[in-house]
This record gives structure tokens, sequence and C-alpha cells, in this order.
């Protein structure tokens, strides 16, 4: 049977202290130690990937080669000779198109107001939002004023693979003196996959804008919301004679002389609507394809629409259709049922839809045949019929 162990006893009966015994645990203060080390490389990391997103964002990495080089602009790149070229963003600001002191208050809405600074959220919220970085627009919304630029902005804000900036940069005809970097540093940060956009209606109007952008990049996709020049002429009378309720009737500024019927184009709310005439100057430096033109009365009686053509037009999957909208009958406006970052519906502002004022029916009919040609015209450059006539 089994043996025994010198002395008589069995295994089983080895004293407990001969056997291995498992490391006392470690006493509470080591503990908390550890644990506040592990928080201080946490919030050290944070720290870091913060400090490397400003970073990027500095001016003077724009000559530098960075992960997303293919997005900056062509006119930063060495000139074949090896000089470098003068940066376009250091160009003399531009001269604005002249426009009649009467609509110099309509320039001033706040929607309108160029932006001093950007609107940067903090290193901590960055990092946990997924940061991402702050890119130059690669698509444009140029025009025009009182034609829809608004509610196409906030309605494609709704898709998650555009961001936008709320306000307008008015970069490309205010503010081209103050540099490249300053106009990206506007833009909102934004990941792999989505697409940086802008709004400045003015750009259309403005003469030196398509030379800008396209030395910025040739590539940019621009969009151009247009309206029946008549309406929109009133629209934008109505926005002045909101903010200037002493200004001249719009029958009086129509004409340089009425009973001749002669209509005064150097006023703006008449100048802008010649759209033929703009176009010529954006034809000259990108192609029609480029370019997208949103109706602006379509934009009201069908925006999921529009809204898809636009969708198409940016490469975007069609996500906003008609489950976004519902119709406002008192503004006379869709508005979207959940807007960007919020679950209430939204509408426009109460500055749009304002009732337009009483109009002399004979004005509206020499209008009419004013714009007529320059309408046709522009039917034919852009082979496409918007039915204002």
């Amino acid at each position: 049977m089994g043996q025994r162990l010198s002395g008589g006893r069995s295994c089983l009966d080895v004293p407990g202290r001969l056997l291995p015994q498992p490391p006392p645990p470690p006493p509470p203060v080591r503990r908390k130690l550890a644990l506040l080390f592990a928080m201080l490389c946490v919030w050290l990391y944070m720290f870091l990937y913060s400090c490397a997103g400003s970073c990027a964002a500095a001016p003077g990495l724009l000559l530098l080669g960075s992960s997303r080089a293919a997005h900056a602009p062509p006119a930063l790149a060495t000139a074949p000779g090896g000089t470098p070229p003068r940066l376009p963003c250091r160009a003399p600001p531009a001269t604005p198109l002249a426009v009649g002191p009467e609509m110099a208050e309509g320039a001033a809405s706040p929607e309108e107001q160029s932006p001093e600074a950007p609107d940067s959220p903090s290193p901590i919220s960055s990092f946990f939002s997924g940061s991402g970085s702050k890119q130059l627009p690669q698509a444009i919304i140029i025009g025009v004023k009182k034609g829809g630029t608004r509610a196409l902005l906030e309605f494609l804000r709704v898709h998650p693979d555009v961001r936008a900036v709320g306000a307008e940069p008015h970069f490309f005809d205010r503010s081209y003196d103050k540099g490249l970097a300053w106009y990206r540093d506007l833009m909102p940060r934004t990941l792999e996959g989505q697409i940086t956009m802008e709004k400045t209606p003015s750009y259309f109007v403005t003469r030196e804008a398509p030379a800008r952008i396209s030395a910025m990049s040739k590539d940019t996709k621009l969009i151009v919301v247009v309206r029946d020049p008549v309406t929109r002429a009133i629209s934008d009378y109505t926005q002045t004679l909101s903010k200037r309720p002493d200004i001249p009737t719009f029958e009086s500024l129509t004409f340089k002389n009425r009973s001749t019927g002669l209509i005064d184009t150097s006023w703006s709310a008449i100048q802008i609507g010649i759209y033929a005439k703009h176009l010529e100057h954006w034809l000259r430096h990108f192609p029609i394809g480029q370019m997208l033109f949103v109706s602006g009365e379509r934009l009201i009686s069908d925006p999921a629409g529009e809204l898809g053509r636009v969708q198409d037009f940016l490469g975007l999957k069609r996500i906003i259709t008609d489950k976004h909208f519902y119709f406002n009958k008192t503004k006379g406006f869709p508005c979207l049922k959940k807007a960007e970052g919020s679950s209430k519906p939204h509408c426009l502002g109460k500055t749009k839809g304002r009732p337009h004022p009483e109009i002399d029916r004979e004005v509206v009919r020499r209008l009419r045949e004013f714009y007529r040609p320059f309408n046709l015209k522009f039917y034919q450059m852009t082979g496409h019929d918007f039915g204002w006539d």
C-alpha cells in the first residue's frame, strides 16, 4: 500500500507553510496611484492630439506637404521655371460691383455680414467629435441674392456628408486680401469623404470672383440659385424697404425716365437679374458642366426634387428626400421636419417670405419685356428653360 514519509506522516500532512503562497494583494494606495497614472496618460494624449490639429491649421503650413495635399490650391504650387508664383490670396481687394446708394443697407443683413473669426471648437470637444481637419471648400453657392441660397444651404446641411459655414464669408469679393489661410480657418472641420461648402450670393456679380476661385481650385463645383428676375428684383427691394422705409418707390428706381420707359440698369436690384451677362464672366474660367443652376421656384414647389439634383451634382448619396420637408402655409415656404443637429422642425427666419409691396402692373410688364432677351440667352447658355416668360 502507500508508503509513508519518515516520522510516520502522510504527504498530506506537510505543513501549509511549505506550499507556495499567492502574492499578497497590492495595498489600496498602489491601486490609486496606478489609476491616476492611467488618467494622466489619457489626458496627455488628448492634449497632444488637439495641439496637432491646431498646428495643422496654422497658416504657415499651407505651403508644406500634408496628408491631404491633394486639396491644396493649385496657385500655391511652384511655377515651372522654379520661381514661386505670387499667391492669389495677397492680391488687392476687389472693387465692389457698382451698387446704388439705396441698396447699401440691404447688404448689411446678418446673413451677409463677413465673419471676423472662425467658430472653432474647444480641443476637448474636437477630440470627442472626431476632430477632422479644415479644408478649402470643394463646392460654393455663388448666387444669386434673393434667389433662395439660404434655403438651399439649410436644406443641404441636413446631409451627413455636407459641412458648411453658416455665415457668408465674402472672401472672394470683400476679404480676399486676408489670404487663403484666413479663409480656410473659417471652414468647419471635416472628416474623410465629407464636402466643405460655403455660400456668398454676391460672388456671382463680382467680376474678380471667377478668376480668384479658379486660382484656389479649378475643380471647385459652383451652384447658382436663380429666380424670375422680376420677382427677384421686387424681393430685393422689399428687403431694403424693411430696413429703410424712406427709400423711393420701386417704380421710380426702376426707370431712368419713366416717360420714355428706359430701365435703369445701374440699380443693383435690376442689374443682378441680367444673369446671362454675369454668367459670361464665369464661363471664361469654368466649364458649364462644373456649374449647377437651381430653380428658386422649384426649390419652393419641389424642394426634394431640386435637392436630388444638387446631391447628384455633388456626388453625394440621395439622403435628403420628401420625408425631410413639410410646407408652411403661413410663410409660403417648405420647412425642414428636422434641422441639422436638432430633432425639432425648422423654418427659415422671419426675414424670409416677407409680403411684397404692390407694384404697378405696367412697370412689371415693362420689366418683363426688358429681361426677356437676356432670359432667352441664359436658357441657351445653361441648356435649361426656367419658364419665366
